[in-house]
């Protein structure tokens, strides 16, 4: 029987244990002490370095491109192993953006990925804040 993975995103300065398990969606891990272990490494969701320095436009046209060359099954299988070492049906992704800033520098990665999920899936990624969110996301 297979369990249905929860999705959802965050920062990492928001995330807190009991909203799943944490997974790192950043080309460089946090240089700042984080309190709680991360789960795993999300490497298919990850940017380039060189990429943190564009403009969305030209960012979002790569980024997309990366996810379509991946794929929905690829990146399952990464969540999927991520999961089950972590022992955990819900993993939170996480990267540095404040979303709460105001145009344009509001826009993230992760935030184009649950989209770009949703599309792919069917399947809403939502983002998380301080208290733990229950609606489920399933992806598979």
């Amino acid at each position: 029987m297979e369990v249905e993975l929860q999705l959802y995103t965050n920062r990492y300065q928001r995330f807190s244990p009991d909203q799943g398990a944490p997974v790192r969606t950043t080309v460089g891990k946090p240089r700042f002490p984080l309190p709680y272990d991360l789960a795993g490494f999300a490497r298919l969701l990850a940017p380039t370095y060189g990429m943190l320095r564009m403009q969305e436009g030209p960012y979002r046209h790569i980024y997309l491109e990366r996810l379509e060359a991946a794929g929905v099954d690829l990146i399952s299988e990464q969540f999927a192993e991520i999961a089950d070492a972590a022992g955990s049906d819900r993993l939170v992704l996480l990267c540095f953006c404040d979303l709460n800033v105001p145009p344009p520098e509001n826009w993230c990665h992760r935030r184009m990925f649950a989209a770009w999920w949703e599309d792919q899936t069917g399947h809403e990624v939502r983002e998380l804040d301080r208290r733990r969110e229950t609606p489920a996301a399933t992806l598979f």
